[in-house]
């Protein structure tokens, strides 16, 4: 384990701000989260120098790992949980496996309850999926459309990333591009820009089971129901990556998630970074470098952002930033209804399906009221009221027992739908939100209540406050076509000299790190440009 892993982000101060302020830096960056520590150790193994400030005490941002249980024994990541989109060409660039990322793919990738007491399971296997889906007695029709429909999002992941060009590594292709790419498939193309989940689920299956099962992959972390336009494309941006060479799967990191944040701030410590935590930026001054919460100012030829869009825009002198840029970072929608459920666990739940088994938790768990009551819960969200009918379920601890006392575990829970605004206010219905968690999961493993030793809610205020992602939103903005691709910000913004590093920028939300990579190359073309003219 390195250093910054065992401090678990909290690096302090490198040096006094006075010593810090005396140098001149080529690029400070705004945010250490994964995303503005990738693009650091680029920018650092490239030669320049690098300053990272990072508001919080401890790196991370949302991927990050803290203690917040009465019992310190348990180390949890708040808001990111498993991996399935970090980039093998970061991982290999920083040489993130030497710096303690490893990793356990999740087996099963996902398992659904019925109320029944059936349920349906996705194997790394495809005979045992197969057996399953037959021992559900689905129609051969319907067991057919369940593979065709996983293939179609795994055709368009290799035609998107393993073509000539990798679409996530280059600046975002343009619409006829991407229709290229496709083939002009007009069913893909659907799929890339417009379609439901729903839509999509109903062309291949008939039986509302694998309906319920499989719509979530659609709209997690996304403001929408199943049945809004979109939302397909949703499912393919969380697939659309690789985990130790099998493509649209996902995986659990030892450690936590955290860890990946800390082997990246390693890699960039070790090329020269300078990384600085417990430091606020007041403003970030275009040409001169930013300025600290206490007046201190740093300079800097260049700023990143790994701040999100709106809190740069809060950030920058209101006449540095072009009227249109400024209408389209005012308008970039960061509406979010996402709820984390942490809990430290007595033990395992046992679930109505399968009474006495461990195996669920070496995988993913959706818990849902099905796809209808799903379009209406985000109805309900969107007038105010919470409405989590929908979670899905992570266990740290049932690969990697090391963030735990001896025989508990760690639960989280991606959960949806409460909004930023709740109908009386947040603090006055926190613990209804808990309780439909606690229902929902109870529902299908009915002794889960008794499990918990403790557990946290995090709405998106609370996502906001504790990580400073404006709107509480994980992804920094809505992943939905009209916010993907070319319409995802840029990391050159409008305003010289300022960069995006976050998940706003394309290609999109989730712990990738590409984001923060293809900052730095836009950085360092910038930067050899102006020394060419």
């Amino acid at each position: 384990m390195n250093v910054i892993a065992e401090q678990l982000g909290e690096v302090g101060l490198p040096e006094p701000i006075s010593a810090l302020a005396q140098r001149s830096w080529d690029t400070v960056v705004v945010g250490g989260g994964h995303n503005g520590l990738t693009c650091a150790a680029y920018l650092a193994r490239a030669g320049q120098s690098v300053l990272v400030l990072e508001a919080r005490t401890r790196l991370g941002g949302a991927c990050t790992l803290e203690r917040p249980f009465p019992d310190q024994r348990y180390v949890i990541s708040p808001c990111a949980y498993v991996i399935g989109l970090l980039d093998e060409t970061v991982i290999s660039d920083l040489r993130l496996n030497k710096r303690g990322l490893e990793v356990y793919l999740a087996d099963p990738q996902l398992w659904v309850p019925f109320d029944d007491g059936t349920a349906f399971a996705q194997w790394m296997d495809h005979d045992r999926t197969l057996a399953g889906l037959q021992a559900l007695g689905l129609s051969q029709r319907d067991i057919d459309g369940y593979f065709a429909y996983e293939d179609l999002f795994d055709q368009m992941r290799i035609r998107l990333r393993k073509g000539a060009v990798d679409t996530w590594s280059v600046a975002a292709p343009r619409k006829p591009e991407l229709e290229e790419m496709l083939g002009k498939d007009t069913f893909m193309c659907d799929v890339l820009f417009h379609a439901s989940i729903s839509d999509v689920l109903d062309e291949f299956v008939s039986d509302q089971r694998l309906k319920d099962a499989l719509f979530g992959q659609g709209v997690i972390g996304t403001y929408a129901g199943p049945k809004d336009p979109g939302t397909a494309a949703v499912k393919l941006m969380h697939f659309a990556g690789e985990v130790l060479g099998h493509g649209a799967v996902w995986g659990y990191v030892r450690g936590g998630m955290g860890m990946v944040s800390f082997a990246i701030a390693d890699a960039a410590r070790e090329a020269g970074a300078v990384l600085a935590a417990g430091v606020p930026v007041a403003e970030v001054l275009p040409g001169e470098g930013v300025r600290l919460d206490d007046g201190t100012l740093i300079r800097a030829t260049r700023v990143v952002s790994n701040a999100d869009p709106k809190r740069l825009l809060g950030l920058l002198p209101a006449d540095a930033v072009p009227t249109a840029y400024r209408s389209r970072l005012e308008a970039w929608d960061i509406r979010s209804p996402v709820v984390k459920f942490n809990a430290a666990l007595r033990r395992l739940p046992s679930w109505t399906a399968a009474p006495g088994e461990t195996f669920m938790a070496m995988g993913v768990v959706d818990v849902t009221t099905g796809l209808d009551d799903a379009q209406r819960s985000f109805e309900r969200c969107d007038a105010g009221e919470p409405a989590v009918g929908f979670g899905e379920i992570y266990v740290q601890t049932g690969h990697d027992p090391s963030p735990a006392p001896e025989g508990r575990h760690l639960m989280s829970i991606f959960g949806q739908y409460a909004a930023y605004t709740l109908n009386g206010g947040w603090g006055s219905r926190r613990d209804e939100v808990a309780r439909q968690f606690i229902d929902l999961v109870g529902r299908f493993a009915p002794d889960f209540e008794e499990c918990l030793e403790s557990y946290e809610v995090l709405g998106p205020p609370d996502i906001e406050a504790r990580v400073g992602l404006t709107g509480g939103h994980i992804f920094q903005g809505e992943v939905r076509p009209d916010q993907m691709w070319e319409n995802r910000l840029s990391p050159r913004t409008e305003v010289p000299g300022v960069y995006l590093c976050g998940a706003a920028t394309h290609p999109g939300g989730s712990v990738i790190a590409l984001n923060g990579r293809n900052a730095a190359m836009a950085v360092l073309e910038d930067a050899r440009a102006s020394i060419g003219t």
